[in-house]
């Protein structure tokens, strides 16, 4: 059984990507999670200049799902290579770096710093607010305008990570496509926030955060479909509450050619070889040999 899977022109040799923000710049986190089970692996988000974060509380448990703030905390990209730079080429996956900042100038800086650190491909991570205080991610032609500054600082592969908030996603979707993206990582956590009634005080300190796990499933497998439809030709990593083979099948029958694993990270850091194992049963129960024939092949009514 062929558990390869491809972006375009860029192969996988696994359909699993560890999603950024859960498994730190990966080399710090290689004695923990085993990265040999995964196609590929995303840092943490880099910016242009040491970003602090939020203030605490900035995780909270939702009932189910988790709520964070943490406001994208990060050393910058200088201090990141220094730390990372030789250690990525020597880890068994290949590393993709995640850059991000407030205006267009920072993607370019950062991505053009970032491309001859040794990372195999560049994730634009969209969701950040810019100047203005919106999330690129939510418009348009802003997302594109980041992705051109990007294609045009690096000779690398290049993916935006979009978010199921912006409706309509596939307009997004569209526009990093044609600014030069290779692929799309659909979604992120989408946005949320809880108030406790006894205290009366958020969750979070900056009172709104990102909402992820099991419940935003869903969501995301809905925006996948919504691309996969609107956009046939753009392949897509599928992300958003996916800790079990089936989710990872459920993602890639909606469309998605490779599925990123996040959250369950933080109960369960070797996922991936349960995930594995449940992957090769459903394909010899049910007579696939590629993973790559899930693609799209659900079954409409």
């Amino acid at each position: 059984m062929e558990l390869s899977a491809t972006l375009g022109a860029y192969r996988l040799s696994s359909p699993l990507v560890a999603a950024s923000g859960t498994v730190g710049s990966v080399a710090d986190f290689r004695r923990v999670v085993d990265f040999s089970l995964y196609g590929a692996a995303t840092a943490k988000s880099v910016s242009p200049e040491p970003w602090p974060g939020q203030r605490p509380p900035r995780i909270a448990p939702g009932e189910v799902g988790m709520l964070n703030s943490i406001g994208i905390q990060n050393p910058g990209i200088d201090e990141w290579l220094d730390a990372f730079r030789d250690q990525i080429q020597t880890l068994p996956t290949d590393v993709w770096g995640s850059v991000v900042a407030h205006d267009i100038d920072g993607f370019t800086t950062v991505a053009s710093k970032m491309d001859t650190s040794g990372v195999a491909a560049i994730e634009v991570n969209l969701s950040c607010p810019n100047l203005e205080g919106v999330p690129f991610a939510l418009d348009p032609h802003l997302s594109g305008e980041v992705v051109r500054s990007v294609r045009a600082a690096t000779r690398l592969p290049i993916s935006a990570k979009l978010t199921s908030d912006a409706q309509p996603i596939s307009a997004v979707a569209a526009s990093v496509a044609e600014a030069g993206a290779d692929w799309v990582v659909v979604a992120n956590t989408v946005m949320g926030a809880r108030i406790d009634a006894e205290t009366r005080r958020p969750a979070l300190s900056g009172l709104i955060g990102g909402y992820s796990g099991a419940p935003i499933r869903p969501i995301a497998i809905r925006s996948v479909l919504e691309i996969a439809r609107d956009l046939p030709g753009l392949p897509i990593v599928g992300c958003g509450g996916a800790s079990e083979a089936d989710h990872v099948v459920e993602f890639l029958l909606a469309g998605a050619s490779a599925v990123a694993i996040g959250s369950a990270h933080f109960k369960t850091p070797r996922v991936a070889g349960t995930i594995t194992r449940g992957l090769n049963r459903y394909m010899a129960k049910h007579g696939v040999t590629a993973i790559s024939q899930l693609t799209g092949a659900y079954e409409p009514w």
